[in-house]
């Protein structure tokens, strides 16, 4: 990744470390190397709820129009529904401007090319290097040529029509609670819904521009547990600021995480013939148990590094059409293009219609082992995970761990730390070897 661009885009405090000044330059750079590479004339940009969008929007608004490119503003919109619309509209690109289950005080800004699929990295590198050269070369029409401003006033409507189409039952019986995060999906996901015959009740969907992720959505769920029990819901629905991902709760006010939910959907399309490549795509993270299920289920499972972007690679890589992460951030690739909390949230719901079971009996198909994660601080990440001390050891603890549990020791992308991860069915074995490979990196680092 370069100096600007994560893997989730250029993220940070908003008006700090990502400036107006910033969002005009990459508003500009996208606008002129984007406009060329898609042929299209049109960028189509959204936000979520936070208070920075609008100061954020203008500025990207501002750099666009003045490379000489349109703008159409969809509003406030889920992440994924900016990718759909995207290709929606035979746009050039799409911008996201959300931080994402991050707090109120950050912000970021996302690219979708044409295909509605994220940008490459060596795309991202060429919009980096021209905003670090202030947008040298990129022209600056005036008159007629200037860019302009179209509001896009059917937007909500054409994701609802597409994201009701992606399931072929409808939700009638279904008494849903469903935690919007006050985000981008606090009007959107209670609709969509509604509009399939689901009783939903929406909790924390009255933004004040502060409150997005406080306390509520993927991240904070135990407001939604107690609200499934107090109102005797059928489940919960947890989206997060920016509704690219989604958990679940059952009726008794249990967490369903992404893993669980992967595995019931998995072996939904697999029992009807539409798991492509018989092939579902995680991240290292998964919990053991679902590897374990999707092998019983016959479903091969096939491991990328953490982050969705790395799914997505694999899955066009393979020809695989489903995968995700943990955290609920699902790709359903014969539908979307990126992980879309809505889209995963009903495609669950249809099992739980199509089944006739309820989703804790269709979660308790899959066994959740234990994990056990320990941050170790060390000097130089990099000199304990070339150490071959560390690779011996790990090598002895997994020989005796067998096949009834994992171990996994990766060092922090951001951070001068290294992640070791134990899992298995026993919490004191897990302890001891998170604790013996601990103090063996603490030597090493």
């Amino acid at each position: 990744m370069g100096v600007m661009f994560g893997t989730d885009g250029v993220r940070g405090v908003a008006n700090r470390d990502l400036s107006p000044e910033t969002a005009f330059k990459l508003g500009r750079a996208g606008a002129h190397i984007l406009t060329k590479l898609y042929d299209a004339d049109r960028i189509v940009i959204g936000k979520d709820t936070r208070i920075s969008g609008d100061m954020l929007e203008a500025a990207m608004v501002a750099g666009i129009c003045s490379a000489g490119v349109n703008v159409l503003k969809a509003g406030i919109m889920p992440t994924p529904a900016i990718a759909y619309l995207t290709r929606e509209l035979n746009a050039a690109a799409g911008v996201v401007i959300s931080a994402s289950h991050n707090p109120v005080e950050d912000n970021g800004i996302k690219f979708f090319g044409a295909s509605g699929y994220k940008l490459s990295d060596e795309v991202e590198a060429e919009i980096e290097a021209l905003v670090i050269d202030d947008c040298s070369g990129v022209a600056s029409p005036v008159g007629g040529d200037v860019g302009r401003v179209f509001e896009v006033r059917d937007a909500a409507d054409r994701y609802v029509k597409f994201a009701c189409s992606t399931i072929n039952t409808d939700l009638k019986g279904l008494k849903i609670v469903v935690d919007c995060a006050n985000g981008a999906a606090y009007q959107l996901a209670p609709r969509i819904y509604r509009e399939l015959g689901a009783e939903v009740t929406p909790i924390f969907n009255n933004p004040d521009g502060i409150n997005i992720n406080c306390g509520c959505g993927s991240t904070y769920t135990e407001a939604l547990m107690k609200a499934v029990i107090s109102s005797g819901a059928d489940l919960g629905l947890a989206h997060d600021g920016d509704a690219d991902r989604v958990l679940a709760v059952d009726a008794a006010g249990r967490l369903i995480d992404g893993d669980q939910i992967m595995v019931i959907c998995a072996g939904n399309l697999k029992k009807k013939g539409c798991l492509a490549e018989n092939t579902a795509v995680v991240t290292v993270m998964s919990n053991l148990g679902l590897r374990m299920t999707m092998r019983e289920n016959g479903i091969r499972v096939l491991e990328t590094k953490v982050g969705d972007r790395y799914v997505l690679e694999e899955l066009q890589r393979t020809g695989a059409k489903f995968g995700g992460e943990q955290s609920g951030h699902i790709i359903f690739l014969d539908h979307n293009t990126t992980g879309d909390g809505i889209l995963t949230a009903l495609h669950l719901l249809a099992v739980i219609k199509e089944e006739g079971q309820p989703l804790a009996r269709l979660a308790d198909q899959m066994e959740r082992l234990p994990q056990l994660l320990v941050n170790v601080q060390v000097m130089d990440k990099n000199l304990v995970m070339s150490s071959s001390a560390l690779a011996m050891a790990i090598k002895e603890e997994e020989q005796a761990m067998g096949d009834t549990g994992r171990i996994l020791v990766r060092q922090s992308g951001t951070e001068s730390l290294v992640r070791v991860m134990a899992e298995g069915r026993n919490m004191e074995q897990l302890k001891e070897i998170v604790g013996r490979l601990s103090n063996i990196i603490s030597e090493i680092g």
